[in-house]
């Protein structure tokens, strides 16, 4: 149980990065469509629970170390070639932003220049990313508890503490800009979003789990837990929507609602899933092309977060906006792969391929 539990930590600690952590993505995504958000939410819970069962299952069952092995494996070369590009763009491209959010979190919190919040998290990353993979999922699984805890405790002051209804909170809900028009595509898009960015690490986690069974309810309980971060978050959004929803870090705000203290140390936490994430996309990034723990790789390594920290300055909301639903699109071709990797696997081990 406990290795389920800790396997499920670390999935969500993989998805969960600058957006989620600070409120901006479920802004965005869900609380932008008011009632109808708690909809979506659920459908993301759903969709959550079956990716994270699947990619954390396939990846010890195929003993992945890279994405590409084990996508090539799963949909053959055509759609296996287009799955890889698509990862690649994506690892880069949210770990750009998880070192902008970084910049964001310490400017709004301490009033520091975002250059200083982004460079130490290059610093801490680069540290980190040269470690072996079993060090990287427990540093990755042990802060996600920390972030529930706030999750949950945000959720309840926000709903008891209350000052309009959900009623004449919906239009000033609606007033901010959504990911997509439509609540559904948009709970989708989120999950295929979040898919393309979890996948590459995923998919390696499952590789160094030994049992399948084990890997497959790690990530059925991460999914899970995410899909019920994602309905207390957007609860606590939407009641506060008229006090957090001009912020950059709104489940920041609503923490410091309840205590300047709490909200001092819920920033070292959303520091802590932003490093999270980070670390994810360059361990995967990296080891997409380089053999991990070499002097290669790690001169790989330091190369693409300097590059990484360069194109983070064009900021952190734009690059969600931007970024996000182009890779939720994007990531509609691997939920596609995802549905139909069991079946073949399951094929594969019946005559005795794997």
């Amino acid at each position: 149980m406990l290795k389920v539990l800790k396997i499920g930590s670390a999935f969500i600690g993989i998805i969960v990065g600058a957006g989620f952590a600070s409120g901006q993505e479920i802004l965005q995504y869900f609380t932008s469509f008011g009632y109808l958000g708690i909809f979506g939410a659920i459908v993301s819970t759903a969709l959550f629970a079956y990716v994270g069962m699947t990619l954390v299952s396939v990846g010890s069952r195929l003993k992945t170390t890279n994405h590409k092995d084990a996508f090539f494996d799963i949909s053959g070369k055509v759609f296996g070639t287009i799955i890889d590009y698509i990862i690649i763009f994506t690892l880069f491209g949210v770990g750009v932003v998880m070192l902008a959010g970084a910049g964001s979190l310490l400017n709004q919190q301490f009033g520091l220049s975002a250059f200083v919040g982004s460079l130490l998290m290059v610093v801490l990353v680069a540290i980190v990313v040269m470690l072996n993979v079993q060090k990287v999922i427990s540093i990755i699984g042990s802060i996600t508890p920390f972030l529930i805890l706030f999750i949950i405790l945000a959720g309840l002051y926000s709903l008891f503490t209350m000052d309009l209804s959900f009623e004449k909170l919906e239009p000033i809900a609606l007033e901010h800009e959504s990911a997509l028009s439509n609540w559904f595509f948009s709970a989708v898009n989120y999950v295929s979003f979040n898919t393309a960015v979890g996948a590459a690490m995923s998919l390696v986690m499952g590789g160094a789990e030994k049992n399948p069974k084990a890997a497959a309810r790690g990530g059925l309980v991460g999914g899970l837990g995410l899909g019920i971060m994602i309905i207390i978050s957007h609860l606590a959004i939407f009641s506060k929507i008229d006090v957090v929803g001009a912020y950059e870090l709104p489940m920041l705000k609503i923490v410091d609602l309840i205590s300047p203290v709490l909200s001092f140390v819920m920033t070292f936490v959303l520091f802590g899933m932003i490093f999270n994430t980070a670390v994810s996309m360059f361990y995967a990034f990296t080891a997409r092309f380089m053999v991990m723990n070499t002097p290669k790789a790690n001169i790989f390594v330091v190369v693409t977060l300097i590059v990484g920290f360069i194109a983070s300055f064009a900021g952190f909301t734009g690059l969600v906006s931007f970024f996000y639903p182009l890779i939720g699109t994007l990531g509609l071709v691997l939920i596609g792969v995802l549905i139909y990797a069991p079946f073949k696997l399951a094929r594969y081990e019946k005559k005795g391929i794997q």
